[in-house]
């Protein structure tokens, strides 16, 4: 069976545009070499949220389960947004950092590669 194109009179439209969720964006989280979680974590957040409330809110609601978690520190995580390597302060700003509606911020804690050191 051949796989077939949407056809021209489609009349559908993406629910996750960035106009449909006014002042706040999806951001994607993702921590390396921890495939306990197999894909990035998708959160709802503001432009305004500084690095630091990213961290003590979100981090913990999406990450905490995870052993290694407890022994993060963050002063040393490398941080990687949308294919870049980026430097993050606490009281930066999501939006002034350069993230926007669907960024994908990925992160890897040195020393800490997974449960027992085996990527999960």
């Amino acid at each position: 069976m051949a796989v077939t194109a949407i056809t021209p009179d489609y009349q559908g439209f993406a629910l996750d545009q960035k106009a449909h969720y006014g002042d706040s964006m999806l951001l994607y989280i993702g921590w390396d070499e921890h495939l306990l979680f197999c894909s990035a974590k998708a959160f709802l957040v503001q432009a305004d949220m500084t690095v630091a409330a990213m961290i003590q809110q979100l981090m913990p609601a999406g990450f905490a389960q995870h052993p290694d978690f407890e022994h993060i520190e963050w002063s040393k995580v490398q941080w990687n947004l949308n294919g870049e390597a980026i430097e993050l302060n606490p009281e930066d700003t999501l939006g002034a950092k350069g993230f926007d509606h669907k960024s994908l911020l990925r992160f890897k804690t040195p020393g800490l590669n997974g449960y027992k050191g085996t990527g999960v």
